[in-house]
């Protein structure tokens, strides 16, 4: 027990709050990356304090669906995690990600830290200046305001319900992209 517990004080442990549409899908990569400790669907940089999924759902909160992600910046680094994010959904479509169509799903980076931020921005500007999407990115990189975890029964809601529609065609599918795409940062089984 004692060497578990100086492993975790050894980690240098750091948040950071991704929105890339339905945090269903968002969650169900992040959970498998390598160096991320934790993994919690949200709302986020709205104005409604405690929002509940139905009122996010009515697109009149302000609020974002978003996972926070804690991480061990000594195992991966924040670009890494920006550069999964940037490959697991659509940056440049504003409100909307495949069928999910809404201020909800908008695509958006939330910190803490400036400096998170700054790599962010900076991420964004590299990116654009290369092309990368063929579109312009629509993706928000702003202060982590008034978040609050989602309800339980969306916490680890792919790996409770991976049959379910949604799931299977959804999500199963950007899951499968990720460990094709960025197999170097799969947490080992």
């Amino acid at each position: 027990m004692e060497n578990i517990q100086s492993n975790q004080q050894d980690k240098r442990l750091e948040t950071v709050v991704l929105g890339g549409g339905c945090f269903w899908c968002t969650e169900a990569v992040f959970v498998r990356v390598r160096g991320i400790t934790d993994v919690e669907s949200g709302y986020t940089n709205g104005h409604t304090h405690h929002p509940s999924y139905e009122q996010i759902c009515q697109g009149d909160t302000g609020h974002a669906e978003v996972v926070r992600l804690t991480f061990d910046a000594d195992a991966i680094s924040l670009q890494e995690i920006l550069e999964i994010f940037f490959h697991t959904h659509d940056p440049t479509t504003l409100n909307r990600q495949g069928n999910d169509v809404g201020t909800q799903y908008r695509s958006g980076i939330y910190y803490d830290h400036p400096e998170h931020g700054e790599v962010a921005n900076d991420m964004i500007r590299q990116m654009s200046q290369d092309k990368l999407f063929g579109a312009p990115i629509t993706t928000e990189v702003q202060p982590l305001t008034n978040y609050s975890a989602a309800e339980a029964y969306h916490q680890d809601y792919f790996a409770n319900h991976p049959n379910a529609g949604y799931c299977a065609f959804v999500v199963g599918p950007k899951v499968e992209k990720f460990r094709k795409t960025f197999a170097r940062y799969l947490k080992p089984d």
